[in-house]
Parts: structure tokens; C-alpha cells; sequence
């Protein structure tokens, strides 16, 4: 477990802006520093927010049912895992991909 230090302990310079940040960065790592440097506490999102995540994801797609063979459901389960996304996710990009490639072509 990291041990915690107060901000004025922490052994980066207070960086005041974006672009501040992305200069020093360039120029320095965090890779020797990585085990000195406090804990952050996981973001949490309002209610309102979760809720309106949540109806807008609901509200953006609807259910269908589709007939694959087993053998393209495996296929397209090794190539999302290797692409660290779900399977289903994988297959509604490929039609997002298919859609808009017929769009243009129309």
C-alpha cells in the first residue's frame, strides 16, 4: 500500500495548467518517483449524472435479434478479446463501420 503524503510532500511541482503539465512531462518521468507519490481517491459521479448516463446508454440503442453461426460468434469473440472489448461491442462497431461505408457509397 502507497503511503500517503500531504500536497506539500508530493515530489512534483504544482502544475498550474495544461499546458504547464504537458511541457514538464516531456521533459520528466514519474517512473522513479511512481511508489512516492500520493493516492488519489476514485472519481465519483453526482446521482444526476449517473441517471443521466445511464437513460442516454437506454435511450441510444434497442434490442434485436440477429442469427449468427457458433462459428462466427467465436471469431468475433478472439478478435474482441484481443481488442479488450466485448464481443458485442465488436459486432456493433462492425456494423456502425458497414452502415457508414454503405452511406457514402449510396
Amino acid at each position: 500500500m502507497k503511503k500517503k503524503l500531504s500536497p506539500a510532500k508530493t515530489p512534483l511541482p504544482r502544475l498550474r495548467s495544461d499546458k504547464e503539465a504537458a511541457d514538464y512531462f516531456q521533459t520528466h518521468s514519474v517512473a522513479d518517483i511512481w511508489d512516492q507519490l500520493p493516492e488519489a481517491e476514485a472519481a465519483k459521479a453526482s446521482k444526476a449524472v449517473e441517471k443521466s448516463i445511464r437513460e442516454r446508454h437506454t435511450a441510444v440503442k434497442s434490442p434485436i435479434s440477429i442469427r449468427l453461426g457458433s462459428e462466427q460468434i467465436a471469431a468475433a469473440k478472439k478478435i474482441a478479446a484481443a481488442k479488450s472489448v466485448g464481443y458485442q461491442t465488436q459486432l456493433r462497431m462492425w456494423i456502425a463501420e458497414g452502415i457508414k461505408r454503405e452511406t457514402t457509397r449510396a
